[in-house]
């Protein structure tokens, strides 16, 4: 039956939205970890042999990881056992804004702090160049990391927002771009993208780790719950290959959606403390170096359609990047997004897409609107929504009926409500995920 000349003409706001029941992934049990013990029984042998007094250098990163000040202050209380005096160095390349105020109040925001840890953080940004690559991009690194008498870093091994590969992020890629501060990330950027990234970052870390006077890598991997899966204390001659196994467990642990194809995704929240780009490109199916939509060739899983972001968390200090993989967001996100800060990582990173600013809206029932409308179907009632709170947080979230329908027979789905139509409090602004969830 054709559509009449009203049905098409009718403004977004006109049709009828989808209605979303709440989906709860089965996910395997959390395993339970005891954090100062595992740190203590691995760590202690090998800071036996720091001489008394010794100035470790411990550096950690921006990302908001499960149990980090726990487990900071579990390495803190090894190394200080053994006599040593260690010291936090923050390790995020340009993060922060590049500035040393700025990485020590990230810190902050995980209750990592001179006050909650009993001892100093050294954050300034000065580096020293310490060789180069063979296509002459200088390495650069930390000047208190060089001044050390040995260096320790805290990192979570998860595949890479950007690249593919047996390596990700985690404790090499800390070495290099984290103790390498905003000019040694700059240069790592620059070369990994021409030559690229696993291949430059084998051969930068390799520079580093012959350089400094590394004690030992703390690996961490998380599961689909964002929960502590392991611990393991690395030695500095087996970082490389350890964290490729690593590397390839946190990948079959990492959380995604349920979906192949999602005509449009609402993610409440994203932010640096999620993940590097904001938001997960393994769980949106983007990924930060652009993307296309209709007529790709290569259509990742999954496949989606529109994406409408809601809100940038406050532990991002206003570092927007990522923002440019969503099609839809708010004028509030686009206000709490502080510009230098987002420029300053997108160009050090060589991200420009990510930080690029889609349509935006004055509140959520607008964006919905628009971004149903912009799919060209006469009937949005039917069209496979799915909302999230972040791409961490996957475990329960909400999905239309038309998704309903396709999880018939699927044991690891479990509908946990009947499909309801979406609520908007007076502002027309969707009410916390949380909120919704248990309302249902």
């Amino acid at each position: 039956m054709n559509a009449t000349a009203a049905q098409l003409t009718a403004p977004p706001e006109a049709r009828s939205f989808p209605r979303l029941a709440v989906v709860r992934q089965r996910f395997p049990a959390s395993p339970r970890i005891d954090v100062t013990r595992t740190i203590t029984d691995q760590l202690a042998p090998i800071a036996s042999g720091l001489r008394p007094g010794a100035r470790v250098a411990v550096g950690v990163g921006s990302r908001g990881i499960a149990n980090l000040q726990a487990i900071v202050r579990a390495v803190l209380e090894v190394l200080r056992k053994a006599g040593a005096a260690p010291f936090i160095l923050p390790a995020m390349g340009s993060h922060g804004g590049g500035t040393a105020e700025g990485q020590t109040a990230l810190l902050a925001d995980y209750g990592v702090t001179e006050a909650a840890l009993g001892v100093p953080i050294r954050a300034a940004m000065d580096v020293e160049a310490i060789g180069e690559l063979p296509d002459a991009h200088p390495i650069v690194c930390s000047a208190e990391a060089l001044r050390a008498d040995a260096v320790l870093v805290i990192n979570r091994i998860k595949p890479h927002t950007d690249f593919g590969g047996r390596l990700g992020s985690g404790l090499l890629k800390m070495l290099v771009v984290g103790l390498g501060k905003r000019v040694g990330a700059a240069n790592f950027h620059a070369a990994s993208a021409a030559l690229g990234y696993e291949r430059e970052l084998r051969a930068a870390a390799s520079v580093v780790a012959n350089r400094l006077p590394v004690l030992a890598g703390v690996a961490i991997v998380e599961d689909q719950r964002h929960q502590t899966a392991r611990i393991e204390v690395v030695q500095p001659e087996e970082l490389t290959e350890r964290e490729e196994a690593l590397c390839a467990e946190a990948a079959r642990l990492m959380p995604r959606l349920p979906f192949a194809e999602v005509d449009l995704l609402i993610v409440d929240r994203m932010g640096k403390n999620i993940s590097g780009t904001g938001m997960d490109p393994a769980v949106i199916g983007r990924m930060i170096h652009g993307y296309s939509l209709a007529g790709d060739a290569e259509r990742r899983h999954p496949h989606v359609w529109r994406l409408f972001v809601r809100d940038l968390t406050p532990e991002s200090h206003g570092n927007a990047i990522g923002l440019g993989l969503a099609d839809f967001t708010t004028t509030r996100l686009v206000q709490a997004m502080d510009r230098g800060v987002t420029v300053t990582n997108s160009l050090t990173a060589l991200s420009l897409q990510g930080a690029k600013v889609p349509i935006y809206f004055d509140t959520d029932r607008e964006a919905i609107a628009a971004a149903l409308g912009s799919l060209g179907r006469t009937d949005t009632s039917t069209t496979r929504v799915v909302r999230i709170a972040d791409t961490l947080s996957v475990e329960t979230l909400l999905a239309s009926e038309a998704l309903l329908a396709e999880m018939r027979g699927n044991s690891d789905l479990e509908v946990l409500s009947q499909a309801q139509p979406l609520v908007f409090d007076a502002g027309g602004n969707l009410p916390p995920l949380a909120e919704s969830i248990l309302g249902r």
